[in-house]
């Protein structure tokens, strides 16, 4: 089984927008990768700011051609989310 502290964290985040980014750094619990381009699921833009005072890991990716992913799980020591084809994407995301 998968605790907190196997999951990659997110090294860094630079989706300023993002209501659980602060000073760049992810405050979710859990993000979730998916969609057509690796888009980070968590992203929301909202009025204010959000989030634990420990930095966010990857609870699961949807991507499984990413090489990356074993089983839905993120294996990268860590990932970058940013803006690449949306707002915020997945910036380690690699396709085998």
């Amino acid at each position: 089984m998968t605790t907190t502290q196997d999951m990659p964290q997110v090294h860094d985040c630079t989706v300023d927008s993002c209501s659980y980014n602060a000073d760049h750094g992810c405050h979710a619990g859990a993000i979730t990768i998916g969609g057509d381009h690796a888009h980070c699921g968590t992203f929301v833009e909202i009025s204010f700011r959000a989030g634990l005072e420990r930095t966010g890991v990857v609870g699961a990716c949807h991507r499984s051609e990413c090489v990356h992913n074993d089983a839905l799980e993120c294996t990268a020591a860590s990932v970058q989310v940013g803006s690449a084809a949306d707002a915020a994407d997945c910036l380690t995301y690699r396709p085998r």
